[in-house]
């Protein structure tokens, strides 16, 4: 049974930080390209941060040199990195793994940028 567990979401204030990790489990790890989406209300679910299994990195370009996404394949985790947070960032983060035809979504977690 394939699991993308995300937590680390929550209240910051604008110019904060907050990490996401999500963790996966039921998959080879390794060979899957993770991504970190978001979707605010009434908007559609949009890619924020991409790493492949090489380590290529790609960026929304809104979030370019806010975030970081990281990925360590010995503890099948990939991680978001987001600083100086904006209260346009305020969304549902989801992490998403995919390899050739097999793709697969966490549950989600809400992040909420405001003061």
């Amino acid at each position: 049974q394939v699991q993308l567990v995300e937590s680390g979401g929550g209240l910051a204030q604008p110019g904060g930080s907050l990490k996401l990790p999500c963790g996966a489990s039921g998959i080879t790890f390794i060979l899957y390209d993770m991504a970190w989406y978001r979707q605010a209300p009434g908007k559609e679910r949009v890619l924020v941060a991409r790493i492949t299994n090489g380590g290529t990195l790609s960026y929304l370009d809104s979030v370019k040199g806010r975030f970081t996404i990281s990925r360590d394949d010995a503890k099948n985790t990939v991680y978001l990195q987001m600083s100086s947070l904006k209260p346009e960032d305020t969304a549902v983060y989801y992490c998403n793994a995919d390899w050739r035809r097999y793709g697969y979504w966490g549950q989600g977690t809400q992040v909420t940028v405001s003061s």
